[in-house]
């Protein structure tokens, strides 16, 4: 294990391993898979059966208070790991904590027998396992090199997306709510056991000086000191508002709009679609984006992509329509994923700082959910519904593809 005190905390300079790479992607799916197992299938259902009539407005409460819970720990989990003096390392013990907390969560929903324990549940599970999401985000820079961000974020995007893809089948699966929720736990369990027995972490010998006043200042990051911190954050948080407000009522929209008679299977089908496009996209754009030097115009043109396919949802409400606009989706959020967190990466104030720092960049990320219920639902039920919807997300995704230009100290 590598040893460095956190003022002198350097960037890396040795590439990482591929079985480094495998452990630490597992570890990413095993997150994701806790989160888009509910979001995408299984409290839509919940929501359903509790209030059949009223299933938006639960919904939306719902993804909006967990959503808060998450918008918080993140960078508190992130800046307690960047402290962390574990002779395990300071990122893995967070992984093994938040893992566990998770399972717990996604327990607690598949025991609930109303609104409040799947509240409850919800914001369990937002809670914890973003300590994980927090140490592994971390651990990119820790320990990979600049020049291999790109293609480490093609990685981290891949796993995101295999997380999506994995929570959806193991929510369709289950069988029902509480198979479904079951089988979730199961895997997030099981998920970062490679990565945490391969041991491989920055170990700290010494806790910084702790001060509440400096502890919860140093969350607030200066945009006129660090302008190309606070442009990164801005333009995540637009494509994330995008990417949110389109997806939150994915079922519903099947459901409602499209009309085809199995929704469920139908939000699978497209999230496998988006994920074999992004499977292709997510890992070309991070390596060439490493051989050429530059992150920004991958951003712009995922960007630009991303809202061709929100207008395809807006325009089209047919399963073509929603075929294609997943493929499309696919291509632009690939590239994205992979790049944009290259980008942000070298942006970062201070190597000492880098989980606490990830993590307000992170908020960025989870904001649009807190966000997007109270912009979606108005949206759908009084203002215009899903056309109305998905070109606002379109406009969304066109700004902030603009907006990355502001960032100068990156190509």
């Amino acid at each position: 294990m590598a040893v460095a005190d956190p003022p002198t905390v350097a960037d890396p300079v040795t590439k990482v391993s591929a079985r480094w790479i495998s452990g630490f992607c597992l570890a990413v799916v095993g997150t994701f898979v806790g989160w888009y197992g509910p979001l995408q299938i299984l409290l839509a259902k919940q929501a359903d059966a509790f209030d059949p009539a009223g299933k938006e407005s639960v919904l939306a409460v719902v993804a909006l208070l967990g959503a808060t819970v998450s918008l918080l720990a993140n960078p508190v989990w992130g800046a307690l790991s960047d402290r962390t003096t574990s002779r395990f390392g300071r990122r893995i013990p967070w992984v093994v904590v938040g893992t566990v907390g998770g399972v717990a969560g996604l327990l607690v929903l598949a025991a609930a027998d109303g609104i409040g324990l799947m509240i409850i549940g919800w914001c369990l599970v937002q809670l914890t396992l973003n300590a994980p999401l927090a140490a592994l985000s971390a651990a990119i820079p820790d320990q990979v090199p600049v020049a291999q961000r790109g293609t480490a974020g093609g990685y981290f995007g891949l796993a995101q997306m295999f997380g999506v893809m994995a929570g959806t089948g193991l929510a369709v699966a289950g069988g029902s709510i509480v198979g479904g929720y079951v089988a979730c736990a199961a895997f997030v369990l099981l998920a970062p056991l490679p990565y945490v027995l391969l041991g491989k972490d920055t170990v700290i010998t010494e806790r910084p000086p702790w001060h509440w006043r400096a502890f919860l200042s140093g969350f607030w990051i200066s945009p006129r000191r660090y302008p190309d911190f606070a442009w990164a954050w801005f333009t995540r948080f637009l494509m994330n508002v995008s990417n949110a407000i389109a997806l939150l009522y994915l079922l519903f929209y099947l459901k409602d709009g499209v009309r085809i008679e199995d929704p469920e299977t139908g939000v699978l089908i497209l999230t496998v679609l988006d994920a074999c496009t992004m499977l292709i996209t997510v890992m070309v754009a991070g390596v060439w984006s490493d051989r050429i030097g530059r992150r920004r115009v991958f951003v712009f043109g995922s960007g630009v992509i991303m809202a061709v396919a929100a207008m395809l949802l807006a325009v089209w409400p047919t399963w073509a329509g929603a075929v294609t606009a997943a493929i499309v989706l696919g291509v632009g959020f690939g590239a994205y994923t992979s790049v944009d967190f290259a980008l942000i990466t070298q942006v970062l104030p201070r190597a000492a700082d880098r989980g606490r720092d990830l993590g307000v960049l992170n908020v960025a990320n989870t904001l649009p959910q807190v966000l997007a219920p109270v912009v979606a639902a108005p949206i759908v039920r009084h203002l215009g519904g899903y056309p109305m919807l998905f070109s606002v997300s379109a406009l969304v995704a066109l700004v902030g593809a603009l907006l990355v230009y502001r960032i100068k100290s990156v190509r």
